[in-house]
């Protein structure tokens, strides 16, 4: 059985049940998330929530998902049909393949390439495409302008993402995630994290990231009061739920990267207690629940404050600390916690 496992045959069959144990994951938490947002927006709102399908109504989701299944799909006569259909399948299929170099654990991670943040944010700005693709195909004003808006967004707020990531980079010398978890194992734990370093991108980060991901206060390519729903307005059914499971796949991403990026992805965050998956766990949904408080209790932006946000403050903010880590880094100021290469690779 050993030597089976060291043939093309074999090899094929652990790929696989590694694949879909992160899609098992990745769904099963997708179910949950909803569920937690709803409650964490109910409690906020002092009201139940779902309390009904299941104990305490943790099988809503469950619930919900099926009548999104067994729902007729509805078309609009004028839509192009082919690429109706594709865009929430590319939104979807996009937001998960993100997860193939995402690592839980030291050595826990589908592809362990070098080059991993750059695959990330390759996947994740051609996911504007499922949003464009589904404005345009719905022959209609409101969808088209709701993606238009998006793509603006997402475009817009790439930019500070990826020169705050830079500074991750340049701090630790790799792209590789385990490689920048690594560096930021020390003595000190909690305090030994990149978010202490690099405390102010640890706001921009988390800002940019609702606003990639259409989250609000940033929800524009949404906006009911304006654009009945923007770009999912002729959407029913299981292309609905496509759209929005990936959308909240994207979030779950966010909140990965955040974990892996600044607060030591699966790393303990006191000196001596063992380090391990549940660590990355729990991070990643303290993350989501602040997703969900900042959704509850925030106003949605303008669109034009949303758009001088990124490009009048965050732009501009995100490139002098790029330029400022790379000369902390080249002259190793405040004690090496900018230049982490003999740790980090």
């Amino acid at each position: 059985m050993a030597e089976f496992f060291d043939t093309p045959g074999g090899i094929a069959l652990i790929i696989l049940a590694q694949v879909l144990a992160v899609v098992a994951f990745v769904m099963i938490s997708l179910l949950f998330l909803v569920y937690g947002d709803r409650k964490i927006w109910a409690a906020v709102q002092m009201r139940r929530g779902p309390n009904v399908v299941g104990v305490y109504g943790l099988l809503q989701s469950v619930a919900d998902a099926l009548k999104y299944v067994v729902k007729e799909v509805v078309i609009p006569a004028g839509a192009d049909r082919t690429v109706f259909i594709l865009a929430p399948l590319t939104s979807f299929v996009l937001a998960m393949i993100a997860w193939a170099v995402i690592p839980f654990n030291d050595g826990w991670v589908l592809s362990d390439i070098n080059v991993a943040i750059l695959y990330v944010f390759a996947v994740s700005s051609l996911e504007v495409y499922g949003v464009i693709m589904g404005g345009w195909a719905s022959n209609s004003k409101y969808p088209f302008l709701g993606s238009l808006r998006s793509a603006a967004q997402m475009i817009s707020y790439e930019v500070s993402i990826g020169l705050i990531i830079i500074g991750v980079i340049i701090s630790t010398g790799s792209m590789n995630f385990g490689d920048i978890v690594r560096a930021q194992d020390g003595s000190f734990g909690f305090f030994s994290w990149y978010w202490l370093p690099h405390f102010p991108m640890v706001f921009l980060f988390f800002i940019s990231a609702l606003a990639e991901t259409n989250r609000p206060p940033f929800d524009l390519p949404e906006a009911e009061s304006e654009l009945v729903a923007g770009y999912q307005v002729e959407y029913s059914a299981t292309p609905f739920l496509l759209f929005m499971a990936g959308e909240y796949i994207a979030i779950f991403l966010m909140c990965a990267l955040t974990t892996l990026l600044f607060f030591g992805g699966w790393l303990s965050p006191i000196p001596g207690l063992p380090d391990g998956v549940l660590w990355m766990v729990a991070k990643m949904a303290f993350f989501f629940f602040l997703f969900a408080m900042v959704k509850a209790i925030t106003p949605r932006y303008r669109y034009d404050q949303l758009m001088r946000l990124g490009w009048k403050v965050f732009l501009p903010f995100s490139l002098v600390w790029v330029v400022f880590v790379a000369f902390a880094a080249k002259f190793d100021w405040f004690w090496g916690a900018f230049a982490r290469w003999s740790v980090g690779g």
